[in-house]
């Protein structure tokens, strides 16, 4: 059965991209030797929050860094209403992190590698250098 991966909610599409970007951050602070456990996971809050994910976004956006259907994808994404609550966040960042979790998921799903690698590593060094 081939999957419609236009045709999937934003919410589905962040969630497998939430999954996929955390594998990649816990990977990028292995191979940066932090090695202790405690550390990762503090370390890995750094980019995986809520607040993170929505500077990440915003960077990406004033940056003008997305393709003509990236930018249909991540509005679907903000604007994708969920029935929990940010507990951590504010709305508007939460909308926007969900936003890049979608778009991560879209090119995850749509098999565009090359695509959702060169997305992870401007995230990955936008954290690094802030």
């Amino acid at each position: 059965m081939e999957l419609q991966v236009n045709q999937l909610n934003s919410l589905v599409l962040a969630y497998i991209g939430d999954a996929i970007y955390e594998v990649h951050v816990r990977n990028h602070l292995i191979r940066s030797g932090q090695i202790n456990p405690h550390e990762l996971q503090t370390r890995a809050v750094q980019y995986v929050s809520a607040k993170a994910q929505s500077e990440i976004m915003h960077y990406i956006l004033e940056k003008d860094l997305l393709l003509d259907n990236e930018k249909g994808i991540v509005r679907r994404g903000r604007n994708a209403k969920s029935n929990s609550v940010p507990k951590n966040a504010p709305l508007q960042a939460y909308r926007y992190a969900t936003a890049f979790e979608a778009l991560l998921g879209y090119h995850y799903l749509k098999k565009n590698n090359e695509r959702l690698y060169e997305l992870i590593n401007k995230a990955l060094q936008f954290i690094d250098n802030k």
